[in-house]
This record gives structure tokens, C-alpha cells and sequence, in this order.
């Protein structure tokens, strides 16, 4: 009943404002809703990098916002840390309701222009559900998989047939909708010999039928339509590191495939750099494999090639400095330095020094509300290493700068104990010195408050492994 009167109202505001309209405004769409659970008190509205607008959330965390002179297409919104896509044409009055406990989950749209947007995000959590199954069916050979790729194929297709055939639709969206068929298609086969279970890689791409890949000849690198399609870019970073596995065994003579080789690293900023030529789309791409290499590495030398590769091909400043900022933040956690001094607050509202509660070996892991069911997992994580290792400290910090009660209500609700719990003085400061990426980096620290693994994931397999090590340092 609530949600429904909550409809009924946005829906009249959106009447009355319609008809306050005027031609100076262009064609003009609406977006409004409500966040439950709100992590922050705006949503941020973009078009590709461009900010539309940051629009405030009112006393009952709603929101209701004009667009004028619509450009038709694919927007984004965020709030928080997450975000989502959403199609918006001309006279569209949308609304949405979501709860940040479960972003995209819980992401229901009513009004002009929901069924098409309902059935984005209806499409986009199947297809996150079609993609652990696409892992289990990369363990089979080419035709059984095939034969798994074809009938997924036509479950999607008959499933956008029987759409169109319900509901009016338009062209743009019929458009987008079936391109997202198609590179789903396609982003499975690329996936195959990645995730496929082979020790060699080399002789596995040379088995397949060599009309394997023969849609590459009409994918498009530069398109402006898709540059914003979650389902797009997820094809394209599949497809680089295909290329790039294809592009690295004609220079490596068949030596094994490892993902952190740093030739193949640099191949695939290579071919993106040769291939698009939509600076947005290769900026992305180029941040997107740069940061991923450089979250995992730890290999200084290796870190310092492949920023110097990222800086030569990307013309995006901000990332530029972004990433020069975050590999020297990265070379100076490296092992045997000193931990940086961070300044902390605990849940009795103290500021101390980070390195006031190292005294022992510690293990120093980060979570936030962005990612809740991280949040969680490690919690529970923790928990369970506290009682086999208590001979090691852990301590979480929360990276939000959403301040003490917030995250202190979120341990206590899920019944997590807020000793050796902390939140950053400086957020912003803080993540930048430690290089927090992503949320699963784990810091190992000795007694003297030197590091040990600035770049481990408490979920890792080998982590038990690691703290075996530094008890016995």
C-alpha cells in the first residue's frame, strides 16, 4: 500500500509539471523515485561522462527530475557506489523504487516507459545468472557447448519476441534489446577458451572450428548507441583478452597462459589501442585492465611498464592521474615498508593512529556499504580466522564517509561485534594512500608494523597459507 501511494503521487507531480511545460524545453522525460535505505542523500544522473545533474533526495529519501532537450538513449544513474542503467525517450515519466541493501535486485520501475526499463534490468539479472552458468558449460567440448550457446540463444530470442509482441515498443529499443542478445551471444564464445579448464591454452584455440569466431568481422568498437551498455562493455573486455591470449601465443611459442604476464598485459592495452578508436570506450577499457593488473600485482618493476603503457594510449587526464597516483601508492606498501600512519576513528567516536592498535601480527581488511554482501562474508570471515588464528590481530575498517552512526547501525544489525572495528578520519586521503582495490584487498602487517602482503584477499586460498607464514616470521 505504501509503494502504491507513493506511485500515485510522483505520477500526479509528473501530470501537473507536464503541463507546465513549454516548447523551449525540447522534448523532456522524467526520473524520479525512492532509495530505501539510502547511503547517501543524492543520485548522481549521467550521460556517457557527462553529469546531467546531482539531484537531492527530500525528507522520505525521494526524488522527482525534469530533463529538458532529451537526447534519447542509454543513461546512468548512482547512488552510492552503485549503479545502473536506464532507457529514457521523449514524454517518458519514470519512477523507480530500490533498496541499497539489494541494488539491482530490489530495482522495480513504474510509470511512462517502466515495462521497456523492467525488462532491462529483468535481462540484466538473468544474465548474470546465464554467465555462472556459461562457466560450468565451458568445461564441455565445442559442440556440446555450442549446442548450450544455441538453446540460451533462443530462450533470449523468443523471450524478446514475446515482449514485442505484448508491449509497443520502439525502435531504439528494439535496437539495444536485440544487440544485447547478440553480444551475450558473443561474450560466451569469447569466455570459452578462458574459462575452459585446459592447462594448455595454445592448443586449445588452435582445436576450434575456424568459423568459431567469424562474428568478429562485424563487431563494432566505436559505437556510440552502446558505449553506456553494461552488456556491451562487458563483451568488449572479454573479447580483449581473447584477442590478446591469441596475440600473445604467436610471441610466446606455446609457453603456458598467466594472466599476470606482463606480455600479455601489454598486448591487450595494445590491441584496444589499435582497434577503437571512440576515446570513451578506450579510455574505459584501458583504466579498466590497467587497474585490474596493478590490483593484483606485485611486481613493482612490472607495475611501473604497465602504467607507462596506459599513459602513453589513454587521453583521459583524470585517469591519467588517477593511475600514476595509484601505482605509487602501490610501490610504497611494498613489502618490509613501514604501514602509512593512517588516522582512524573507533565506535567510541576516538580518533587514534593506525599504528597505535598494531602491536601484533595484524591482518587489516576494509569493507563498505556499497558492497554489502561483501560486508558480510568478511565479517563472517573474520569471525571464523579469529578462533583458528588468535594469535594474529584483525581489524576492519569501513571506507564510507557516511560517519560513525551509519556504519556502526549496520554491525550492530547484522550482530557483528564492534571491537577492533574503525572508520577513516579522511576517507577520500585514506583509500588513496592504501589503494584500496578492490574492496576484497587484505594488508598483512608483522608486530613491528612493517607489511607483509599489501595485496591478499582474505579469500583467497592461499591466505591460511599466509598467516601460517607470518605467526612463524
Amino acid at each position: 500500500m505504501k509503494q502504491f501511494t507513493l506511485i500515485i503521487i510522483l505520477l500526479l507531480t509528473v501530470c501537473s509539471c507536464k503541463n507546465d511545460a513549454n516548447e523551449a524545453d525540447g522534448d523532456i522525460a522524467y526520473l524520479g523515485g525512492e532509495i530505501i535505505n539510502p547511503n547517501t542523500g543524492f543520485v548522481i544522473l549521467y550521460k556517457s561522462e557527462s553529469v546531467i545533474d546531482t539531484i537531492k533526495l527530500d525528507g522520505r529519501n525521494r526524488f522527482l527530475h525534469k530533463i529538458k532537450n532529451l537526447e534519447a538513449g542509454i543513461y546512468t544513474f548512482k547512488h552510492g557506489g552503485e549503479f545502473q542503467m536506464v532507457l529514457l525517450e521523449p514524454n517518458d515519466s519514470l519512477l523507480f523504487r530500490l533498496n541499497t541493501l539489494d541494488f539491482d535486485e530490489s530495482l522495480v520501475y513504474t510509470g511512462i516507459g517502466a515495462k521497456k526499463n523492467n525488462y532491462f534490468i529483468n535481462d540484466f539479472l538473468e544474465n548474470e545468472k546465464i554467465e555462472k552458468k556459461i562457466y560450468k558449460y565451458c568445461q564441455l567440448n565445442v559442440p556440446e557447448y555450442i549446442n548450450k550457446l544455441d538453446s540460451l540463444k533462443y530462450a533470449k530470442t523468443k523471450k524478446l519476441n514475446a515482449f514485442k509482441k505484448k508491449y509497443p515498443t520502439s525502435d531504439l529499443f528494439n535496437e539495444i534489446a536485440e544487440t544485447n542478445n547478440k553480444y551475450t551471444f558473443y561474450f560466451s564464445k569469447e569466455v570459452y577458451p578462458i574459462w575452459h579448464h585446459s592447462k594448455n591454452k595454445h592448443d586449445f584455440l588452435k582445436s576450434l572450428p575456424k568459423d568459431f569466431y567469424n562474428y568478429r568481422k562485424d563487431i563494432d568498437y566505436n559505437s556510440e548507441l552502446l558505449k553506456d551498455n553494461i552488456v556491451y562493455n562487458t563483451f568488449l573486455k572479454s573479447n580483449f583478452s581473447n584477442l590478446a591470449l591469441q596475440k600473445h601465443f604467436e610471441h610466446s611459442n606455446g609457453d603456458s597462459f598467466r594472466r599476470m604476464s606482463l606480455c600479455y598485459n601489454i598486448d591487450r592495452l595494445s590491441l584496444i589501442d589499435s582497434l577503437v578508436k571512440n576515446n570513451y570506450i578506450k579510455d574505459d577499457l584501458l583504466y579498466h585492465f590497467t587497474v585490474s593488473y596493478l590490483a593484483r600485482s606485485d611486481n613493482y618493476d612490472n607495475n611501473n611498464t604497465i602504467l607507462n603503457s596506459f599513459l602513453s594510449k589513454s587521453k583521459n587526464e583524470k585517469g591519467k592521474e588517477m593511475m600514476t597516483q595509484f601505482t605509487k601508492s602501490l610501490n610504497n606498501l611494498r613489502e618490509g615498508s613501514d604501514f602509512p600512519n593512517i588516522k582512524l576513528v573507533n565506535y567510541n567516536n576516538s580518533e587514534i593512529d593506525i599504528t597505535s592498535v598494531i602491536e601484533s601480527p595484524t591482518v587489516v581488511s576494509f569493507w563498505s556499504h556499497t558492497f554489502y554482501n561483501h560486508f558480510k562474508e568478511s565479517h563472517y570471515k573474520i569471525k571464523n580466522l579469529k578462533k583458528k588464528y588468535p594469535e594474529i590481530k584483525f581489524i576492519a575498517i569501513n571506507i564510507d564517509d557516511y560517519g560513525l552512526e551509519k556504519s556502526k547501525s549496520s554491525l550492530k544489525n547484522n550482530r557483528f561485534s564492534c571491537n577492533d572495528q574503525y572508520y577513516f578520519k579522511n576517507p577520500k586521503e585514506s583509500i588513496e594512500v592504501l589503494a584500496i582495490h578492490p574492496m576484497t584487498k587484505t594488508i598483512i602487517v608483522d608486530k613491528d608494523k612493517k607489511i607483509v602482503n599489501s595485496n591478499t584477499n582474505m579469500f583467497s586460498n592461499k591466505f591460511e597459507e599466509q598467516l601460517l607464514g607470518l605467526i612463524n616470521r
